[in-house]
């Protein structure tokens, strides 16, 4: 009955776009998106150009709901009021839940928000939504600012060097330096500090001040309190889900030296491939057939699209909680360790009392961290999105090899630590900041860079990141500088 049921809305949908409903021109528009682009045509062409390509602009809610639920990019279910009829164009967008946000304002007769947040996205990406902001990518800000920590490693890195009349170095904390950096990927918090008049081709006219903005990162903290930017992978406003497939979209952050998955994936097999074949691959079809539009798996491939086979058999299900297919958290301080059940991170406390998920003797918060159990669930789901392509030896024995470039990177980190730990107790440094001084920049080179690329070259087949692009070479020569420097004579 629900195959017949989903044939049947296959054809009104066919019929509706025959009767012209699929052309960008005949999708009705709303009074008040025609009132935007009457000005915005030739105040900011770009905007309306990118708008009029998406499919925002060639669809209406109605008519995406009537798609097979395998064929459905909207999750809301059915949408009434001013969304039922029309395109999705600027009005609809720029003005949801105004009473939400502080970043409303008056706007040629209307009432717009300058930005436009996950939480106004769930008017027709509900599932979306919820999944992104329960993920670690959701709290990415929260999870370096609340984590005393993690901020304190931000703002070692961040604040402005000066020396004082004598030659003793001082630090600056510095906002913009650290919205620069590590917020611009991270997220920053977005508030209102009042109203500004601004000259524009249309005259004087008074908008919001906005602080921290522009940006972009995954975790930002937005005008209405939503966490998250839609924006970060499918960029506004033709929020191209090609665009979010693409590996290069996941490389504006997930690079080399701290996080080099993007680099990793170029060196690979599969880069090497998606380099040759990516102009006959379909980036937009929905679901993503795995072996017909795509012959090399992607960041999205592995980690968040719906992909199914040439019968439309399931593989892997959507998801924008981007670690729900992950069991090993390869990024730690100072040890990779089971991926935490909570993107909350900075409420988790070991054994030494520490916000972190590891002791720096490697004794894992087991009571905050996945268990056995849900290791194997999301090794299965990881490994069928292998199996699609490569046979059950071949993905067990890459799974087992990434285990293993765990395990020993671990035991290099472990030794790391001991020795800055005899670097305190012989009072060669100071520990109260793990972060500023030689020994220790050692130390956090031994885990964020090269542990870190080793495991990575591991987990995505990158062998020179294993070897010399700041692998085991660099690796081992870390290790060796600290013992020399904690055990030379005085």
């Amino acid at each position: 009955m629900k195959v017949k049921v989903l044939q049947g809305f296959s054809v009104v949908f066919i019929l509706l776009l025959i009767l012209g409903f699929g052309k960008n021109e005949d999708v009705p528009l709303s009074e008040q998106t025609k009132e935007c682009l009457e000005c915005h045509r030739s105040v900011t062409p770009g905007i309306v150009a990118d708008w009029e390509a998406s499919l925002h602009s060639r669809t209406t809610p109605t008519l995406a709901n009537l798609k097979p639920e395998l064929q459905r990019r909207i999750s809301s279910g059915n949408i009434s009021g001013m969304y039922s009829g029309v395109a999705v164009g600027c009005y609809e967008c720029h003005s949801l839940n105004a009473e939400n946000h502080k970043d409303n304002f008056e706007h040629f007769g209307q009432r717009i928000n300058v930005v436009v947040s996950p939480n106004d996205c769930a008017t027709c990406h509900e599932t979306e939504v919820k999944e992104y902001q329960h993920s670690k990518k959701g709290y990415a800000l929260d999870i370096l600012r609340k984590n005393p920590i993690y901020s304190l490693m931000v703002g070692t890195y961040t604040d402005i060097k000066m020396l004082d009349k004598n030659n003793k170095l001082q630090s600056r904390i510095s906002e913009r330096s650290k919205n620069q950096s590590c917020y611009a990927c991270h997220g920053t918090e977005v508030t209102v500090s009042g109203m500004k008049k601004t000259e524009t081709d249309l005259g004087e006219i008074e908008v919001p001040v906005l602080k921290n903005w522009p940006n972009m990162g995954v975790g930002r903290i937005n005008p209405d309190g939503s966490r998250g930017a839609c924006t970060s992978c499918h960029p506004r406003h033709n929020f191209s889900i090609e665009i979010a497939r693409k590996p290069s979209t996941c490389g504006q952050c997930h690079l080399e030296p701290d996080v080099p998955a993007y680099n990793v994936y170029k060196e690979s097999k599969h880069g090497t491939i998606y380099e040759n074949f990516e102009s006959k691959m379909n980036f937009s079809n929905v679901p993503w057939v795995a072996g017909k539009d795509f012959t090399a798996p992607t960041c999205a491939a592995c980690h968040n699209s719906l992909i199914t086979d040439g019968e439309n058999n399931l593989i892997a299900q959507r998801t924008h909680d981007f670690g729900s297919r992950l069991w090993v958290r390869i990024f730690g301080l100072p040890f990779a360790h089971s991926q935490p059940k909570t993107p909350k991170t900075f409420e988790i406390i070991n054994a030494d009392k520490q916000p972190l998920p590891v002791t720096f003797s490697n004794i894992p918060a087991k009571d905050f961290l996945i268990d056995e159990k849900e290791t194997a669930v999301r090794k299965n789901i990881m490994g069928k999105v292998c199996k699609s392509c490569h046979g059950t030896s071949w993905v067990n024995s890459h799974l087992e090899n990434l285990d293993s470039a765990v395990a020993i990177t671990n035991q290099m980190t472990k030794t790391a630590t001991e020795l800055m730990t005899q670097a305190w107790e012989k009072e060669l440094e100071n520990p109260e900041n793990p972060f500023d001084e030689p020994i220790e920049q050692e130390w956090v080179k031994s885990w964020l860079l090269y542990s870190n690329s080793i495991r990575y070259a591991a987990a995505m087949s990158g062998p020179d990141y294993a070897g010399f692009k700041n692998g085991w070479y660099d690796l081992s020569n870390c290790i060796h500088q600290m013992y020399y420097e904690v055990n030379k004579e005085k």
